[in-house]
């Protein structure tokens, strides 16, 4: 797949097409080429781990929004074929910016949800940018109760920029949906697993994230807002995003070690969007790794275990005197 660079690749994207290049040549006029091509190689490969290595949370997010970074349809292409998507809420219509559905996973019948952007602007226009309406919410919720009622183990995919915030969303309710969808998720007697793709963006994320384990994509980000948001109320302009990325500690690392988030997978260097089946097999295993850790605990266990686990968030320490 030929990949856009995004600003901070393109050195590295102008060495590759040069490493594309004096192969080309060295397939067409044959000759001692080796030492040539592997100094490319060797430098090329310093470039990418310089560069990967250090990622800010500014670069992180937007690898996490690259266009042709995997979305949930093409993850559930990869590792549940069989995936059969269900359509709906039963009360006002179906959101496509969500997928819910059943399918068989690691050997095991698992109901599957998540938001899903498009490809095109057509596509896009379609899926609403993968920012769901209250029926979104509503038919997760239906496919989730179904799961329940089934004993079946639920999987979520987040990847949403936040759900719509337009008139309508307003009329039919978000609000509502989305704290039903957390009140309801905190009580459901099976496993659950949320995993943050790529955009995890405020209450739209969240509805559809508490869960007994949340894993993160090495180059996703999770937040009560976005960067942008962020910088036009604190700075008044939304240049200072980058500022904002760094403040608001969204990226998975930052997550991970304020313990709000249980797991991180690594994708292929440079982003998912770079290899796509790659990416798939980094996540099935973290996926198969989590269901088998937490499919074998009764009900009553789990729902203990998840409610002490969202307790624990926004824990603080206090000085001898009296400062947090």
């Amino acid at each position: 797949m030929t990949t856009t660079p995004l600003e901070f690749e393109k050195p590295i994207w102008e060495m590759e097409r040069a490493l594309e290049n004096l192969k080309a040549r060295a397939k067409e006029n044959p000759g001692d080429w080796k030492e040539g091509i592997a100094s490319l190689e060797r430098r090329l490969g310093e470039a990418r781990h310089s560069v990967y290595a250090s990622l800010t949370a500014w670069q992180r997010v937007q690898i996490a929004r690259h266009p042709q970074r995997p979305y949930t349809l093409d993850f559930l292409e990869r590792l549940a074929p069989g995936f059969l998507e269900l359509g709906g809420d039963r009360a006002f219509g179906n959101d496509p910016a969500m997928i819910a559905g059943l399918a068989t996973f690691g050997g095991r019948r698992v109901a599957f949800v998540g938001q899903q952007k498009g490809r095109n602007l057509k596509e896009n226009l379609r899926r609403n940018f993968g920012c769901p309406h209250p029926e979104g919410y509503r038919k997760a919720l239906r496919v989730m109760r179904l799961a329940a009622t089934f004993g079946l183990p639920i999987v979520t995919f987040i990847d949403t920029p936040g759900a719509y915030p337009g008139v309508g969303s307003e009329e039919r309710h978000i609000g509502q949906a989305i704290a039903e969808n957390l009140a309801e998720m905190s009580q459901m007697p099976v496993p659950i697993v949320a995993v943050v793709l790529a955009e995890g963006g405020s209450g739209g994320a969240l509805g559809i994230g508490v869960a007994d384990r949340i894993l993160m994509s090495e180059n996703a980000y999770y937040s009560v807002i976005s960067p942008e948001g962020c910088a036009a109320i604190l700075w008044e302009s939304r240049a200072h995003a980058p500022q904002a990325a760094e403040a608001l500690r969204l990226t998975a690392q930052d997550l991970h070690q304020m313990g709000l988030i249980d797991r991180i997978f690594p994708e292929p260097e440079g982003g998912s969007h770079r290899d796509w089946e790659k990416a798939a097999q980094f996540l099935e295993k973290a996926l198969i790794d989590t269901l088998d850790e937490i499919c074998g605990r009764n009900s009553e266990d789990l729902l203990g275990e998840r409610y002490e686990k969202f307790r624990r968030y926004g824990v603080w320490k206090e000085d001898e005197n009296g400062s947090v």
